[in-house]
């Protein structure tokens, strides 16, 4: 029995190691091309540098000065600062190598979740397949290989689901603070990372409620479940503790628009991009200028202005801003203000539900390329007919993985309640974002390569029992 089992294990290793150095070559050769160290990663980065040569929680400003901050959470400031200790400071492409290893890893739970989830007839095709799916999709690949936050949420998603599992399987210690250890991290990465516990840890609760009646389990859960909520909440204790003492603010997570105690929210700018704001264009053109460049109202949509009344006092406004340093001034916010309220007040159905589901399902199905070198007008073909035909491809291989992640929910594998709760709950956060960008719905990626590899196995069964049946007939005739 030892031989077989030892036999199997080697069999094993053997079928998924094309896939690992698949997935590995994929990463490298996107590290090699499109790694690049600009915007969050540089302030993620100069956190992490002050936290090791001063052990201060703080950016360095142009003059060399530092000040303490609260713009972005501890998680991903702490890796870095970690990578930085062991392999150079500002070794940022040390970081991009430590998180292809974790996105593998990833890749081996995901297919180890599917493995357990799919129906029993299911379960080992169900694994390779989402080994494949995982190791070889290109979108969570790129960010992978570059000092951001998004691979290691990833990670900590696919631990998360992978832990749930065991734990429903069997209700035990490791399991329960490995997921804690998960879920407390990914919220510790993003703001947005709190959504996987409120997704997930039901799950857990669920297999102690289910085996209830064993008095082992009631005494465990005693104990397990308050060890794990205190282990939960301690880091953010401690990060509110000190913006506390630090700001004389309550800040548990981190600000909704990224700026520290003092500085101003721009409440009227974001409220009027939010009134006509649709797409990554706009996001890039428009959004992400203001403050500090210029605002150009020839790159703004029709749908912006409602009458060419409003068109002529953006246009005033846009003025004024450009003509003043670049600098959006309390009193230019709000005229923003102004006219962002007579634009919802003519449309506010359109303005308040219509047009933020259009921006969640414009990050969910526009083509992936942000971080290549494809221009943003992609659809039209007669300026780059190379790029819009890639372009067209990824627009496919998206709805590709959509759509066998929406029939892996129709299949129903074990845990599958769980998954489309995080699917909604990550929906409806997006619909409250004004500025819209394809990379906020990688977090669900875990959950479709997991549905995505029972749905391609299952299709594949079909399609070789419909052959064989085939087959069977013709040899009868």
């Amino acid at each position: 029995m030892q031989t077989v089992t030892a036999g199997n294990r080697v069999r094993n290793l053997f079928s998924i190691l094309p896939a690992l150095l698949a997935g590995a070559l994929l990463r490298i050769w996107m590290l090699k091309h499109f790694f690049e160290v600009t915007g969050d990663s540089l302030i993620y980065g100069g956190i992490a540098k002050n936290l090791l040569l001063s052990g201060r929680y703080a950016l360095t400003v142009g003059t060399g000065e530092t000040y303490p901050t609260l713009i972005r959470l501890p998680g991903y400031p702490l890796f870095l600062a970690a990578c930085f200790k062991l392999f150079g400071m500002e070794n940022y492409a040390s970081a991009a190598w430590v998180q292809i290893v974790m996105d593998l890893v990833a890749c081996l739970l995901l297919a180890d979740v599917a493995r357990r989830v799919a129906p029993a007839e299911l379960k080992r095709g169900a694994a390779y397949c989402t080994l494949w799916l995982a190791a070889l999709c290109p979108f969570t690949a790129v960010y992978v290989a570059n000092p951001l936050t998004e691979g290691p949420t990833i990670f900590t998603i696919a631990l998360a689901m992978w832990c749930a599992v065991r734990f429903d399987e069997r209700p035990g210690w490791w399991p329960a603070l490995a997921f804690t250890f998960a879920v407390t991290y990914a919220a510790l990465l993003r703001p947005d990372g709190a959504l996987v516990p409120v997704a997930f840890a039901p799950v857990l609760l669920m297999a102690l409620v289910r085996e209830r009646r064993q008095e082992w389990i009631r005494k465990k859960a005693a104990r397990i479940v308050p060890v794990c909520v205190l282990l939960a909440v301690m880091p953010f204790a401690a990060w509110t503790w000190r913006n506390w003492k630090t700001f004389q603010v309550f800040e548990p997570l981190a600000p909704r628009y990224a700026t520290d105690p003092g500085e101003p929210t721009q409440a009227g700018w974001v409220s009027w991009v939010k009134t006509w704001c649709l797409d990554f264009v706009s996001t890039y053109q428009v959004y992400w200028n203001v403050p500090g460049d210029t605002l150009d109202p020839a790159k703004l949509p029709k749908r912006a202005f409602d009458n060419p009344a409003q068109y002529a006092e953006t246009a005033a406004i846009a003025n004024d801003y450009n003509n003043g340093g670049n600098v959006l001034t309390p009193e230019l916010d709000a005229r923003f203000a102004k006219l962002a309220q007579e634009r919802y007040a003519a449309h506010p159905l359109g303005r308040h539900l219509l047009l933020p589901v259009a921006r969640m399902l414009d990050m969910w199905v526009r083509p992936r390329v942000e971080n290549l070198p494809i221009d943003l007008d992609w659809w039209v073909y007669s300026h780059h007919n190379a790029e819009t035909r890639f372009s067209w491809f990824y627009v496919g291989l998206n709805a590709l993985y959509l759509l066998v992640g929406i029939v892996g929910l129709w299949l129903r594998p074990r845990m599958w309640p769980w998954m489309l709760a995080y699917f909604v709950l990550r929906s409806l956060l997006l619909m409250t974002v004004e500025a819209p960008e394809a990379r906020y719905t990688l977090e669900c990626f875990p959950m479709l390569f997991v549905l995505g590899g029972v749905t391609l196995y299952r299709l594949t069964n079909v399609v070789l029992l419909s052959v064989l049946k085939l087959n069977a007939s013709e040899g009868r005739d």
